[in-house]
């Protein structure tokens, strides 16, 4: 399997990204934000987290308007798998390839702690190896993490099964680090093929390090 993983100015989690597929077992290959075009076998596109342009204006809202982002549309509707980490969840946001937005943090304070999750709908590629109400322990790093999305929004995302973890303790009770609206850490669009998370679960690759729990959300799209 070939992932590709964008690269912006501010990123910082490239590298941490590619090292948790290159343990799965795939060929990676992180591509530039000035590039015009994305590998031709890319199997899976992962915007990556960080602070894209220093979080200027607004967390993603520079990122969007680089080169690459057309390529990263054009595939997407194609598609082609997406997924976007934290500041990666932030751009899909601000293209337009993710319904929603995400705000400051309740409080205004960066988060930074492992955080418990739970999986509110497995079927989809992503988390397909998991089961439907399983807690994960998943560090969270982020100033911007508020998910805001209004009553009708909401309302789609929970027909279509578009929510994808909730903010818990881990007895799987809510417990919202960021205030995001219903409790919500990631989203998938409608045709179940771009995914955004505010979580790190390419942190959460050696139990050494406090959690293994990431392998088996990013084994799913090696295994689709």
């Amino acid at each position: 399997m070939k992932v590709a993983i964008l690269q912006f100015p501010g990123t910082n989690c490239e590298y941490d990204t590619q090292h948790a597929f290159e343990t799965l077992g795939a060929e990676t290959e992180i591509v530039w934000h000035k590039s015009s075009a994305l590998p031709e076998d890319t199997d899976l596109l992962v915007v990556a987290g960080g602070f894209s342009y220093g979080d200027y204006l607004r967390s993603g809202a520079i990122a969007k308007f680089s080169p690459v982002m057309k390529a990263v549309s054009a595939y997407a509707h194609k598609g082609g798998k997406v997924l976007g980490i934290c500041n990666g969840f932030q751009v899909l946001t601000e293209v337009g390839l993710l319904p929603g937005a995400l705000k400051r943090n309740d409080g205004l304070h960066f988060i930074s702690k492992h955080h418990h999750l739970k999986v509110a709908n497995n079927t989809n590629v992503f988390l397909k190896k998991l089961n439907k109400d399983a807690v994960v322990n998943i560090p969270i790093a982020h100033h911007d993490g508020n998910y805001f999305i209004d009553d009708a929004g909401l309302q789609a995302l929970e027909e279509n099964e578009q929510i994808l973890l909730r903010y818990t303790d881990a007895d799987g009770k809510i417990q919202n680090p960021n205030g995001s609206v219903d409790a919500i850490a990631g989203v998938c669009n409608k045709e179940k093929n771009v995914f955004g998370l505010m979580p790190h679960p390419e942190r959460a690759m050696e139990a050494l390090l406090g959690s293994d729990d990431g392998v088996a959300m990013l084994k799913g799209f090696l295994e689709s």
